[in-house]
């Protein structure tokens, strides 16, 4: 099973992919860029995507372009500990290993030295990724593609073995690594997400394709990363994630405070000093069926914005006086925004259609932010 971003309005439509709740989704590459931070680097790249691809192919094109720019700049290259048995000093004597060895009769000594390769953990981790990449992919030039430059990584010396975790966090990038930090999140994109198999009736479905709460993190996360690269630091835009917000309760017995849950703002904007958005993101329909055959929105969810919004007010803010709470939901089967104002707070509760072409999407999400409901 494939998932497919599907064609842009004005071609033919490929019916785009439904999460388990009947989401649907037809530019997964989008989420999945803003989500991952790559939507920062995207612009060298974005000639070579083609939304008709499949996802594979998508991560796929991103990370050969990215190889191949890398390439003609030079691969990176890094220092690793070594140790061997020398017939000169290099690095440092390892005294024990020459002395246990009884080497300086035999003209020889035991250094370790810091050797300059580029079988680094970060080409590794491109290296696997490319690999995986050419058995993943449906365009078959695509996949020779990746093949030889996986070669070409291992020519360079660069083992095509996935480089731990710990290896991997103490990778760090300077102010000219951009390339470099492009290449290991698209590397790290193919490898984690565990793609679809192309094989018609494959049991071993995508983690995307059973796991809700993936998407829901992706959904989270994309909306977060797409303001904080369209809105913060611009026009004076601030763009701040996971905020807490702190009960103003009083007189709490002893064991309250352990047992009190604390409010976790997905998303908390403001512009200069006119506007504070509080906005929470929700993956799932913004409706509910009720008993007597109408929609309603959820309750849970008007209390939990709500609280969010008027918890703070009142102390002395003037900002949190006068916030504005947005509830964010995909699209599942209708459009809505709709809004009202409760003691002195506009709450607004939108969709955004994630089956639309990728500039309806972007459009709509600046929308929601900047034009008042």
């Amino acid at each position: 099973m494939g998932i497919t971003p599907g064609k842009s309005q004005g071609g033919s439509h490929a019916e785009p992919w439904k999460s388990q709740v009947g989401i649907p989704v037809r530019n997964l590459w989008v989420l999945l860029a803003y989500a991952s931070g790559l939507a920062q680097f995207l612009d060298p790249c974005a000639a070579q995507v083609d939304e008709d691809a499949e996802l594979p192919d998508i991560l796929a094109r991103l990370l050969v372009s990215s190889v191949e720019r890398r390439l003609r700049r030079g691969l990176s290259r890094g220092y690793e500990l070594r140790s061997a048995q020398l017939n000169r000093v290099k690095g440092r004597i390892d005294w024990l290993a020459t002395e246990s060895g009884q080497l300086l009769s035999k003209g020889r000594i035991a250094c370790r030295f810091e050797h300059l390769t580029h079988d680094t953990p970060r080409n590794r981790l491109v290296a696997a990724a490319l690999m995986r990449a050419s058995t993943q992919v449906r365009n078959r030039e695509l996949g020779r593609k990746c093949s030889r430059l996986t070669q070409t990584l291992i020519d360079a010396g660069v083992a095509p073995t996935r480089p731990s975790r710990s290896e991997m966090s103490k990778e760090k990038f300077g102010r000219n690594d951009a390339d470099d930090e492009l290449l290991v999140r698209v590397a790290g994109i193919m490898l984690d997400m565990m793609l679809p198999s192309e094989q018609a009736g494959d049991i071993n479905l995508s983690r995307l394709d059973h796991d809700e709460r993936l998407l829901r993190e992706i959904f989270e996360k994309a909306i977060e990363g797409f303001y904080r690269l369209e809105l913060h630091g611009r026009d004076g835009w601030k763009v701040g994630r996971q905020s807490v917000f702190e009960w103003p309760a009083v007189d709490l017995t002893d064991g309250m405070r352990s047992i009190l849950p604390r409010m976790h703002a997905d998303l908390v904007l403001q512009e200069g000093a006119s506007r504070r958005i509080v906005l929470d993101t929700k993956f799932t329909g913004i409706l509910r069926a009720r008993h007597h055959g109408n929609d309603g929105l959820k309750s849970e969810y008007i209390y939990q914005i709500y609280s969010y919004i008027r918890s703070q007010a009142g102390r002395n803010d003037i900002f949190a006086d006068n916030a504005e709470g947005i509830l964010l939901h995909p699209s599942l089967d209708r459009h809505l925004d709709e809004a009202f104002t409760v003691q002195g707070h506009r709450l607004r509760f939108a969709t955004v259609d994630l089956a639309a072409d990728s500039e309806a999407l972007r459009n709509r999400l600046r929308e929601i932010v900047l034009v008042t409901a």
